[in-house]
């Protein structure tokens, strides 16, 4: 199995992007407070496989944060949950919406990011990772070389 991940990728950038949602191993939306030096952001990523809480794969968005205050942290999650559902569970600095809705268009994920932009006044970018994706339809996807960001070793 081949795995490529695309990285650097803006909200309107991803949106342009149609390729096969089945090939999506998982996505992120990493959102940064400016300045960027204070190393405030708020992200959130889907894994298509589920992410593990204590060694157990749990399906859902995940939110994590750094350097954000607590009130803030409260307004994403609900912002998240009350647009996707699920069932919040913390985990340290991750905040997990178990049994949310998982989407991997790039309409969706782009669409997603321009929200949480503009509601939490963050800077935006995305990474995006595929299995098995040809090099016919990562060029038929409109998939940039430029963005492409190569997974060594065997992933079988």
């Amino acid at each position: 199995m081949t795995r490529h991940r695309y990285w650097k990728i803006t909200s309107d950038d991803i949106q342009k992007y149609d390729y096969d949602q089945a090939k999506v191993l998982n996505w992120e939306i990493k959102g940064v407070k400016e300045p960027e030096e204070d190393a405030r952001f708020i992200g959130v990523f889907l894994y298509k496989r589920g992410t593990p809480i204590d060694y157990t794969p749990t399906k859902g968005i995940v939110l994590y944060h750094n350097n954000i205050l607590k009130k803030e942290v409260e307004e994403a999650t609900k912002f998240i949950k009350d647009r996707f559902g699920g069932d919040v569970r913390d985990k340290g600095t991750r905040i997990f919406l178990e049994g949310s809705k998982e989407f991997y268009s790039g309409k969706e994920v782009g669409q997603f990011a321009k929200e949480l932009e503009a509601r939490f006044n963050l800077k935006a970018t995305i990474s995006i990772e595929f299995e098995s994706l040809t090099e016919d339809e990562r060029k038929k996807a409109g998939l940039p070389d430029a963005k492409l960001l190569p997974i060594p070793g065997n992933h079988s």
